[in-house]
């Protein structure tokens, strides 16, 4: 008897082994990679900018990083939490379906793969156009129309490494980790040993609040959390790591404390070798840097940077189509996008859908708009994620949690995400108000398409024929074995 259990047993691992389904291949290595490689990509070399802008001196700059870095640390534990209470992948889709409800994961969902993913994809893009093609026309102007032809090679480039193989965009994800961790470095040296050498007089009257408006200093933090943006992405493979409930929080919390004490350093490194003045006048300040600290290296900083925006959008590319792989699985997102490829094992579907959504955006957008416009339904579904949680928390104390979040930390990060989000409105009402009313345009989707399906009979045709065909011409199939 125990000779056939062992049988079936083995039987079912070569089934699992030759089925279509996510492997579990993301390591500690990996998922740390992951992690600090999508965070650590154009942000640290555009928001420092939006931020000296917005908070008025360099001493609040520093201390709106500092935050920045101990808010995503928050966020980032309660999404450890988060990530080990629920076994699923999909990140924010999934926590706001066990918590909340089908209709705020759909609204997230949506929002997310209308304009979230396309404006954060558009932007690391363009700093990534910008920084190959500038150093070429240096000290002329680069024409625009080029950047976004590179920026869209870019995007390409990091689709097809994506559809090809989950190991090879793994891969490519750590080693872009090492030569992105590499730049920062190269800029925090310079930078100490000019401060060791007594030169801190931009430091000097650093906290001048005399600039300082209410206002604008929600924008400030939209800039450097923009930074810090990605310490959510692994909770999106959650399927797919190995031993997630050891190697998810332990990733998650080593990643934001060094990318936090990097982020601190390499603005401290600016504004001793430049000035707030040249800085706010700089559209690439770590090229700008480079040219006053790092003479004999100028021409390689571009290059480094350009690479540290690939690694980001190639985690991007990694992650958020399991977003719209889990959605599709639950009913909420047409079923094509739930399928994997039948030899690579990739969420092909699911990549492929966000290509021309980044190129149109890509080709419209300006990069501190799409911050401020992305940033606001973002944040405010973060933080109902994470009301989600404390909900779930009250409703279930008995659920298995394997790691827990301080309490006051997660009422302390959902209520400054509540509070962020709310003043934003006034901030800038415009480009909020827009990203507001987009997400709003869900709820009739929801209602018509989704909880009654009310499609009309030739429409649900059409759709059909089109997903067989399509499902066909990809070589997709859906999932043959469980992995949540």
């Amino acid at each position: 008897m125990e000779r056939t259990r062992a049988k079936r047993e083995q039987e079912n691992g070569k089934l699992d082994e030759k089925g279509v389904h996510l492997r579990r291949e993301i390591g500690l290595l990996p998922a740390v990679s992951f992690i600090i490689g999508t965070v650590v990509g154009s942000g640290i070399f555009i928001a420092p900018k939006g931020v000296l802008m917005n908070s008025g001196s360099v001493g609040l700059s520093l201390l709106v990083w500092a935050l920045c870095g101990i808010l995503s640390l928050f966020g980032a534990l309660c999404y450890a939490e988060l990530g080990t209470s629920f076994t699923k992948s999909g990140g924010h889709y999934t926590y706001l379906l066990e918590t909340l409800g089908p209709l705020p994961a759909f609204l997230r969902l949506w929002v997310e793969f209308l304009f979230i993913r396309p404006a954060v994809a558009s932007y690391v893009s363009l700093a990534f156009g910008r920084y190959v093609v500038e150093p070429f026309f240096a000290p002329c102007v680069a024409p625009p129309a080029l950047i976004k032809l590179v920026s869209i090679l870019g995007v390409t480039f990091v689709v097809a490494v994506n559809c090809w193989s989950v190991r090879v965009a793994s891969q490519t994800q750590i080693t872009l980790t090492f030569i992105k961790m590499f730049a920062l470095v190269l800029i925090i040296i310079p930078g100490i040993i000019a401060l060791a050498k007594g030169k801190t007089e931009n430091f000097q009257n650093g906290f001048e609040v005399d600039s300082l408006t209410l206002d604008r200093l929600p924008l400030a933090f939209y800039n450097g959390l923009y930074a810090y943006g990605g310490w959510f992405y692994l909770n999106f493979v959650t399927e797919e790591v190995i031993n997630p409930n050891r190697n998810i929080p332990v990733a998650i919390i080593f990643s934001i404390v060094t990318v936090t004490v990097f982020y601190v350093l390499v603005n401290v490194a600016y504004y001793t070798v430049m000035t707030p003045a040249e800085l706010l006048l700089s559209d690439a300040v770590a090229v700008t840097f480079a040219n006053r600290a790092l003479q004999g290296l100028a021409s390689v900083i571009p290059i480094l940077v350009a690479l540290s925006c690939l690694g980001a959008l190639n985690g991007g590319f990694f992650g958020s189509p399991r977003m719209l792989f889990v959605g599709a699985r639950e009913g909420h997102w047409p079923r094509i996008f739930s399928m994997i490829h039948i030899r690579r094992h990739t969420p092909l579907p699911a990549v492929l859908f966000l290509y021309p959504l980044v190129v149109v955006m890509l080709i419209n957008g300006e990069i501190y708009q799409l911050i401020n416009f992305a940033s606001f339904s973002r944040w405010f579904f973060i933080a109902l994620a994470t009301l989600g949680m404390l909900i779930h928390r009250h409703r279930f104390p008995n659920h298995p949690r394997p790691f827990k979040v301080p309490l006051v930390i997660a009422i302390t990060f959902t209520a400054v995400c509540f509070f962020i989000v709310g003043l934003s409105l006034y901030s800038d009402p415009w480009n909020t108000g827009q990203s507001c009313v987009l997400t709003l345009t869900g709820v009739p989707v929801y209602y018509l398409a989704v909880h009654r399906f009310r499609l009309p009979n030739r429409w649900r045709r059409i759709f059909n024929y089109c997903s067989k065909h399509m499902q066909i011409l990809l070589e997709v199939a859906q999932q043959e074995v469980q992995t949540y």
